[in-house]
Order: C-alpha cells, then sequence, then structure tokens
C-alpha cells in the first residue's frame, strides 16, 4: 500500500488525465445566480437544478424583479426540485436580503452569506470556489465518497472533517480545480450505484477493490 503522500499524488495524477479541464456543471451568468442555484442543488441534480433556473432567470431578469416575484409563481417554477415549497421562499428571501442589505451587490464575506436562509458552508465554498473569490472544497455527497473510497478521509469522518483533510493533502492553489475534479470523478466514474471500477487506475488503493 502506498504512503500518504504517494497516495494523493497518485489521485492528482489520475483525476488530472481524466478531467484536465473541469467545469461546474450549474449555468449562471451573476454572482447571485450561481448563490441561488447552489441552494437549489441541494439534494438533487445539477441537470434539474438548470432546468428550473432557465425558467427563473429568464422570466426574472434582475434581482429587484426575483425580490417581488409572487411567492406562488416561484413555487410552480421551482416545483420540480425536492423541498420546493422551503426553496421557493429561500430564493425571494435571498433576493430580498441582498437587495435591501447590501444595494444588490451579492456579499463576498462567508458570515454574510452564510446569514442567509438555504446558504450554509459548502454552499458558500462552491460559490468561493467557482466565482475565485479565495481558494476552497466544498463536500458534496460526491466528494464525501470518493474521499472515503479512496483512503482520503475515514468512514466515520463528517463531510467538515472531510474538507479540513482534503485541504492539508491538496496544495492551497489547486483547491478549486481539485473540488471540480473530485465531483465530476464522482459523478461519472466512481459513481455511487455502478462505480466504473474494472477501468479505473486506482482500483489498487480503492476500498472497494475485490
Amino acid at each position: 500500500m502506498c504512503d500518504n503522500m504517494n497516495r494523493v499524488e497518485i489521485i492528482e495524477n489520475y483525476i488530472e488525465f481524466l478531467l484536465p479541464n473541469p467545469k461546474c456543471e450549474l449555468n449562471y451568468n451573476k454572482d447571485y445566480e450561481l448563490l441561488i442555484a447552489v441552494m437549489l442543488s441541494a439534494q438533487t441534480t445539477d441537470k434539474r437544478v438548470n432546468k428550473v433556473t432557465k425558467v427563473l432567470f429568464n422570466k426574472y431578469k434582475t434581482l429587484e424583479e426575483v425580490k417581488n416575484a409572487n411567492i406562488d409563481d416561484l413555487k410552480n417554477i421551482v416545483k420540480e426540485l425536492g423541498s420546493y415549497n422551503k426553496k421557493s421562499n429561500y430564493v425571494k428571501q435571498i433576493a430580498t436580503i441582498i437587495c435591501n442589505k447590501y444595494d444588490g451587490i451579492m456579499p463576498r464575506k462567508r458570515k454574510e452569506l452564510e446569514s442567509m436562509p438555504g446558504v450554509g458552508r459548502k454552499t458558500v465554498n462552491v460559490v468561493f470556489s467557482e466565482l475565485e473569490i479565495e481558494p476552497n472544497i466544498a463536500v458534496d455527497t460526491h466528494v464525501e465518497r470518493v474521499s472515503k473510497r479512496l483512503g482520503l478521509a475515514k468512514e466515520k469522518d463528517n463531510v467538515l472533517e472531510i474538507e479540513m483533510k482534503l485541504r492539508k493533502k491538496f496544495k492551497k492553489e489547486t483547491w478549486n480545480k481539485r473540488h471540480k475534479q473530485l465531483v465530476l470523478f464522482g459523478r461519472y466514474y466512481c459513481k455511487a450505484i455502478k462505480p466504473e471500477c474494472d477501468n479505473c487506475k486506482l482500483k489498487n488503493i480503492c476500498k472497494l477493490k475485490k
């Protein structure tokens, strides 16, 4: 078995080979659109969120319009997602807070963002990483699964513990890229169901190996 340093290097080399130019798969044109999209993505897929946000932001083209939107109209748009009643209210509340408290400009500080409804640490990490506000690693279900399978974290670790371990294992200047690579690796290769183990060059260090 390789030591920790070799393990990290092997993983980095392989995900670089598979995913040299990883991209966020949530569609957005403005920073607040990304914030809302990431919030909406909880417990659902990016594909579903993109379908919803396409309608949402085509109908309401500014934050002010989102703020003033009829809540029943928002619910009708967001209804394809789980917890749509709650998420619809979050959309309106986030828009209202940014408009009223921050003059329509999405704040760039963690404390201010995490005070908004539906916005937690993972959401802020994704937004900060994607907008390159600061280097970050967000731990979603894909990153958690991959990290535990590949021995980057322990099975009992919670998402914050996993995040802190990944921050130590990867160089800070690579965090934004590694985050996206791990997400996509988990989404398309190291899947929860029917992972593509046979062709995976990490199977010798993976806990799923036979």
